[in-house]
C-alpha cells in the first residue's frame, strides 16, 4: 500500500490517537482480493489480510484515529457523536492517485464510545460488507469493503450473543456533515482550516473559482441529488440518513437497517427504530435536502460580518439547486430503466404511471422492471388485478418506443439487475456464517459482482423469486 496520510495532519482536537483491540483467534470472514488490487496491496499484504484487518501487522505508515463529529439523529440535535467503533487507520493512493480511507470498524472502545462497547457482530459486518459491494457493482457511490473477520471466542451481546467481527471499510471520504456540526458547536476556531482541508483534498478543482466556497457548497449538493437519485432507481432505502451519515462526496456511507426494496411500498419502514417513518424510501430526497440545509448553516461563520447575508443568500441559491439536479438525474436514469427516449415529453409520465402500478398491486420493484427489460408483457399483466390501467399503460409505453426499441432495449439491459440483495438473502449467509460456514457469503458477493448478467450456475430460486404475498417485509435493527 502506498500511504498519504491527511487527515492527521489537522489540528488533534478533531480527532484521538487510537489502540486497536485485536480478536482472539480471528476467523478468516470474505477478502475482496479485486478491491485489493484496486488498492495496490503488495502480494504479500494481500496473504497478510487477516492479522492486517486484525490490526496486528500494522507498520509506522498506518495512523490510527477516531474522529469526532456531531449530528442530527431523527431529526434532532444528536449532540458530540464520533467514531465509537471505528478506527481511521489511514489514507492510501488507489491506482488511479485517489485518495481512499482505510477505516477499520468493530476494534474496541474509543472516547466517543458513549454507551457502546466499541465492538460490531458479525450479523452487520456482513451486512455491510455486501451492501458495499452490491452498491459499486451496480456503479452507486458508496463505501466498499476490503474484507471482514471474526472471532467465535469473543461474543458480544446485542439482542442476544453474537461473535464479534472487524470489517475493513475503504471510502473515499469518511469527512461527514456532522463533522461541520461539531466544530461549529465546540471548536469554531477550527472552521476555516478544516475547509481548506476539504477543498484541498476532495474538492482541488474549486480553489481555482472565484468563489472557492460557493464552488464546494455546489459540489457537494450535486453529489449528493446524484447519490439519492441512484438509490431510488434501485430501490435502496438507507434507513437512517442522520446528518452524520452523509459525508461531503456524495458517496454511501453507514449501512445499518438498510433495505433493497422488495414490494414496491414507498412508505414501507425498513427500520424498526424508524417509529415515525422519517427515514422511508419515499422521503430520502427531501431528508437529503434537510440535511445539506443544516450543513449550509454551519459553513455561515466562514463569511466576514458585513458579507454574512449575502452570503446566507447565495447558500440559499445553491440550496435552490437541489431539486431539479435530483429530478435531473432521477429522470434520466428512470428514462434508461424504462427503455424510454429521455427527450420524449411522454416518458416520465409514462415511467410513473408503471410505478403506480407497481404500488397498487403490490408487485416486486426489481422484478417487474426485469420482466419489462425482457418484454413479458403477458406475465405482468396476468398478475394485475386492474387490467384495464395495465392495458392503458403499456398501449402508451410501446407507442412512445415505436421504431427505437433496439437500441432503449440494450440501456435497460444495463440499468435493470437482476440480483439485488435482498433481506433473506444476507440472512442466510449470517446464518451459516454463524456456523463457520462462509460459502454463502462467497456465492452471494460472486452473485453480486454483475447484478445485470443471468448467473445460472450461482443463482438460487429465491434470489429472484419476489416475497410470498402473505410474507411481511423484515424490519432490520440499528443494533450492530
Amino acid at each position: 500500500m502506498f500511504f498519504d496520510n491527511t487527515y492527521i495532519q489537522l489540528n488533534a482536537k478533531l480527532y484521538h490517537p487510537q489502540h486497536v483491540d485485536s480478536l482472539p483467534h480471528a476467523l478468516a470472514g470474505h477478502f475482496n482480493a479485486p478491491l485489493a488490487e484496486q488498492l495496490q496491496w503488495t502480494a504479500q499484504e494481500q496473504d497478510n489480510w487477516i492479522n492486517i484487518l486484525n490490526g496486528t501487522a500494522f507498520t509506522a505508515d498506518y495512523a490510527p484515529l477516531a474522529m469526532v463529529y456531531a449530528g442530527h439523529q431523527f431529526g434532532q440535535w444528536a449532540g458530540q457523536l464520533g467514531d465509537g467503533r471505528g478506527v481511521l487507520i489511514g489514507q492510501i493512493l488507489d491506482k488511479e492517485n485517489q485518495h481512499i480511507d482505510l477505516h477499520l470498524k468493530g476494534v474496541g472502545l474509543t472516547p466517543y464510545s458513549r454507551m457502546g462497547d466499541g465492538r460490531a457482530v458479525l450479523r452487520s459486518v456482513i451486512r455491510e460488507y455486501l451492501a458495499g459491494h452490491a452498491l459499486n457493482s451496480l456503479n452507486i457511490p458508496s463505501s466498499n469493503a476490503v474484507g471482514f473477520i471474526y472471532s467465535q471466542q469473543l461474543k458480544i451481546r446485542r439482542e442476544k450473543l453474537e461473535p464479534a467481527a472487524i470489517l475493513l471499510r475503504t471510502s473515499d471520504c469518511h469527512i461527514r456533515l456532522g463533522h461541520f456540526e461539531w466544530i461549529n458547536q465546540y471548536q469554531p476556531e477550527l472552521l476555516a482550516e478544516f475547509t481548506q482541508h476539504c477543498l484541498k483534498y476532495y474538492y482541488p478543482e474549486c480553489l481555482k473559482e472565484e468563489q472557492p466556497i460557493l464552488a464546494f457548497v455546489k459540489q457537494v449538493i450535486d453529489r449528493t441529488a446524484y447519490m439519492i437519485a441512484q438509490w431510488q432507481l434501485v430501490g435502496f432505502a438507507h434507513g437512517v440518513m442522520n446528518t452524520d451519515n452523509l459525508n461531503i462526496t456524495g458517496s454511501t456511507l453507514d449501512f445499518g437497517p438498510y433495505a433493497f426494496m422488495e414490494r414496491f411500498r414507498p412508505n414501507w419502514i425498513n427500520n424498526h427504530s424508524d417509529h415515525q417513518g422519517r427515514y422511508v424510501y419515499q422521503n430520502q430526497p427531501s431528508i437529503a435536502h434537510w440535511n445539506l440545509w443544516v450543513w449550509l448553516n454551519n459553513l455561515i461563520p466562514l463569511a466576514k460580518a458585513e458579507q454574512k447575508e449575502a452570503f446566507k443568500q447565495d447558500l440559499v441559491t445553491c440550496l435552490e439547486q437541489f431539486e431539479p439536479a435530483f429530478l435531473n438525474y432521477y429522470s434520466a436514469g428512470m428514462a434508461k430503466k424504462m427503455g424510454l427516449p429521455l427527450h420524449d415529453e411522454r416518458s416520465f409520465d409514462c415511467g410513473m404511471a408503471f410505478l403506480r402500478i407497481l404500488q397498487t398491486e403490490q408487485f416486486d420493484y426489481t422484478t417487474s422492471f426485469r420482466h419489462l427489460t425482457e418484454h413479458r408483457y403477458t406475465e405482468l399483466r396476468d398478475n394485475c388485478i386492474n387490467i384495464q390501467a395495465f392495458d392503458r399503460f403499456i398501449a402508451e409505453y410501446q407507442d412512445i418506443r415505436r421504431g427505437q426499441e433496439k437500441l432503449l432495449d440494450t440501456e435497460m439491459q444495463h440499468a435493470n439487475p437482476i440480483y439485488i440483495l435482498r433481506n433473506h438473502m444476507a440472512q442466510r449467509a449470517i446464518t451459516l456464517a454463524e456456523q463457520d460456514d462462509l460459502s454463502e457469503v462467497e456465492r452471494l458477493f460472486q452473485l453480486l459482482s454483475q447484478p445485470f448478467t443471468r448467473q445460472a450456475k450461482l443463482e438460487r430460486a429465491e434470489d429472484l423469486a419476489p416475497l410470498p404475498i402473505d410474507m411481511p417485509e423484515i424490519m432490520v435493527s440499528c443494533s450492530s
